[in-house]
């Protein structure tokens, strides 16, 4: 079994390093097998700290950090890691990626003095960061943010309010916040802060999931931070929020990519060794046309995400449109296979703890966070218009 189609990663969207890094990639993720089973036994916060300190050691991270020895990633990378680990372990895939969310706008948006302070140890794996923007109030709707941040007249923030399914919530130490600093209405009054996990005011309250987690929502009483705190420019948070999600939407396809593929790969094996009616499961046609459903959706998944990925590299003006379209596609692809895979290992596959049956209870999450199905189909819709006026003024 593999975690990538090898056809799809000689197109030209992938180059030689690419295709070494996935060797490398599917190579490690296949020799960790007794460390994804050990941390699968271990509390959420336990397995999280273990997993993140795991791919530090073993250098999965230390891209996120520009200014160190390796060499900054590319999305392309980003993606092939995260399809990997998605195959071999679910827990790993929530470490890398939550991991590498956090970083990303320190890399792009932060000061010298804000990189040298956190991408190191992010990069080691001995910090632990966490993106915090969604609220129960405002969960696709970034304007709607009403963390408030009430900025002194030294530049200092006093910050009140509640942020809302947080990943990483209690096990960071650090948190990209974003907050409403009021430079003026809607999304032009959002700031984005790094908030230290031990700071004063900061509390953290644990969520429990359909899929364990390191998750919690976080409540912030007169949590006061020094002018330094500021990622950015003040009122620019609306920016670097969108600037990172449109580059991880990609991303989240590729990780849907490698839960498929392993629930492809595994309800394949039972086909084709499942003796019935005289004959195998893989021998029936319902079975065939399924399995055919299931490769197609791969086939096409891959492509979507591939193009998506090369775009943001390429530095595309159209990138964040090929990001919506590959993780909508890709994730309801996932979903569809996954339930797929379920169906065609009857009551094995619904055991708990089983590869299909964990997948199915991961897969459902990629569908809602980073843009939702529904808001992600808006975005591609309203698009179309651009296109349109674009092609009749031309």
């Amino acid at each position: 079994m593999t975690s990538y189609d090898p056809e799809i990663l000689q197109l030209p969207f992938y180059e030689d390093a690419h295709r070494a890094l996935a060797a490398e990639a599917g190579a490690w993720c296949d020799a960790r097998r007794v460390l994804w089973e050990e941390t699968r036994e271990l509390d959420p916060d336990a397995a999280g700290r273990r997993l993140v300190r795991a791919l530090g050691e073993a250098g999965w991270l230390a891209g996120l950090d520009p200014d160190g020895p390796a060499a900054p990633e590319d999305f392309r990378t980003v993606c092939l890691r995260r399809e990997a680990l998605a195959y071999a372990e679910d827990l790993a895939d929530f470490a890398y990626a939550i991991q590498a969310l956090a970083a990303t706008p320190i890399v792009r948006f932060g000061s010298e003095a804000q990189r040298a302070d956190w991408l190191p140890g992010l990069a080691a794996g001995t910090f632990i960061g966490s993106f915090a923007v969604s609220e129960k109030e405002a969960g696709s709707d970034l304007a709607a943010v009403a963390l408030a941040a009430e900025k002194g007249a030294d530049g200092s923030y006093v910050v009140n309010g509640r942020k809302a399914w947080i990943a990483n919530a209690t096990i960071a130490d650090v948190f990209v916040v974003i907050a409403r600093t009021g430079e003026g209405p809607g999304p032009l009054g959002l700031s984005a802060l790094l908030v230290p996990a031990d700071t004063p005011g900061l509390r953290v309250e644990p969520v429990d999931a359909t899929a364990p987690r390191s998750f919690g929502h976080l409540h912030f009483e007169d949590c006061r931070l020094p002018a330094e705190a500021l990622l950015g420019r003040a009122g620019r948070g609306f920016v670097v929020a969108v600037d990172l999600l449109e580059r991880f939407r990609t991303t989240v396809g590729a990780a849907a990519l490698g839960f498929a593929r392993r629930a492809f790969d595994t309800a394949l094996a039972h086909t084709r060794s499942r003796e019935a009616y005289g004959a195998t499961l893989f021998d029936l046609q319902l079975v065939k046309g399924r399995l055919a459903d299931m490769e197609i959706e791969l086939n096409a998944a891959s492509l979507l995400v591939a193009r998506a990925a090369w775009e943001t590299d390429r530095g595309s003006r159209s990138f964040a449109r090929h990001s919506n379209m590959a993780k909508v596609h890709a994730t309801e692809a996932a979903q569809q296979i996954v339930d797929s895979a379920v169906q065609l290992l009857g009551a094995a596959g619904i055991v708990r703890d089983g590869v299909t049956e964990r997948l199915y209870r991961q897969i459902r999450s990629l569908r809602i966070y980073e843009g939702s199905t529904d808001v992600l189909r808006m975005a591609v819709a309203g698009s179309l218009d651009m296109r349109r006026t674009t092609r009749t003024t031309t």
